[in-house]
């Protein structure tokens, strides 16, 4: 099978703009890869509902069919009018991999050109189980028309904390791929006194704000759950003709001490980088454009030697006491290279 090679629709203007800074200071907070999950629809008679969660835009190949129709790689109902089949709209509720604030939604009916549906909403409760026919929905997004084949950008401003949503779309059709862009709320009472938390967890709340580059992928893949699963599930950087170092900042989950690092060049074997260090700080803000090259970050790490595809754990080689604070931490590579994973395991103030 020959992949189609039409062109993606992609976004510009006010769209990218809005794109850019949901991506920038926010997280997908359904992304399947922090586990987010769909849980069940209205229909899926032609794709099913988990692409809705996949990475990436979703893809089109031409001559690729099921006994159902066209192969689509998205989520996509039977045609229903709106009428005679009791649907007057098509559904799918999606469990939050992390429950948080909605900031915006991206709901992309890329390659869904003649079977996009004409409106959506979004509806959001807090539910310990499994949301039945008793739960309250609440509109974080009111019916909004979309357009086909197309990255749909939407600003939610709401202070509620959600655990799951629900997708609708009038009267049927099709989504590619659907982003809840947010800010973790972390339950703390779900850790036990004394714990050490993964205060570099994604799940946690952690952000990764700035990097030095990311030219081969994204910042985010460094706090991430689980071990990456390939070299692109990582953070690399390009080579650089000079002594480095390139550099990640992530704000952690919470104020909290480090006692334990775990630093993982899973997949990385001719590219990790040759050393790196580790610094912290504690300060409230995390505006770090202009002033990195100022601020007092304290050692954690010396500058220490990595190898290839290997997690490397550092307890006895942390300088700084167990009673210290930061809010913030920076990685450093020497001069340049791809991490998987760092977890800086630590107890929250």
């Amino acid at each position: 099978m020959i992949e189609n090679t039409q062109v993606q629709n992609k976004l510009a203007g006010k769209g990218a703009e809005l794109e850019l800074k949901l991506k920038t200071h926010f997280v997908d907070l359904a992304s399947e890869r922090v586990g987010g999950e769909t849980l069940s629809c209205s229909d899926d008679f032609f794709a099913e509902m988990e692409n809705l969660l996949k990475s990436g835009r979703g893809i089109f190949i031409d001559d690729k069919f099921t006994e159902r129709g066209k192969w689509m790689d998205g989520w996509e109902s039977r045609r229903s009018y709106g009428r005679d089949n009791g649907r007057e709209f098509d559904w799918c509720i999606i469990r939050l991999g992390i429950s948080g604030v909605i900031r915006g939604f991206d709901i992309d009916t890329n390659y869904f050109r003649g079977n996009a549906p004409q409106t959506v909403s979004v509806e959001a409760c807090v539910s310990a189980q499994q949301p039945d026919e008793d739960t309250v929905w609440h509109t974080v997004l009111a019916k909004s028309e979309v357009a086909a084949h197309s990255q749909n950008i939407f600003e939610i401003t709401n202070s509620q904390s959600w655990t799951h949503v629900r997708l609708n779309m009038f009267p049927d059709g099709g989504i590619a791929r659907f982003r809840v862009y947010g800010e973790a709320q972390v339950n703390w009472n779900d850790f036990v006194e004394g714990e050490l938390i993964d205060l570099a967890s994604i799940k946690n709340g952690a952000k990764a704000l700035l990097v030095s580059d990311m030219f081969f992928s994204d910042k985010n893949n460094l706090i991430m759950p689980g071990r990456g699963k390939d070299m692109g599930d990582g953070w690399e950087t390009k080579r650089r003709r000079d002594p480095g170092p390139d550099w990640s900042i992530v704000k952690l989950a919470a104020l909290g001490s480090v006692e334990k690092v775990i630093v993982d060049t899973c997949h990385f074997k001719g590219n990790f980088p040759d050393t790196f260090k580790l610094e912290g700080i504690n300060t409230d803000s995390d505006n770090f454009d202009e002033v990195n090259a100022q601020l007092n970050w304290q050692t954690i790490i010396p500058q220490t030697r990595l190898y290839a595809h290997r997690e490397h754990l550092f307890i006895n080689e942390l300088i700084t006491d167990k009673s210290q604070q930061f809010s913030h931490v920076k990685l450093s590579i020497y001069p340049d290279g791809g991490i998987s994973r760092m977890r800086i395991l630590g107890k929250r103030k």
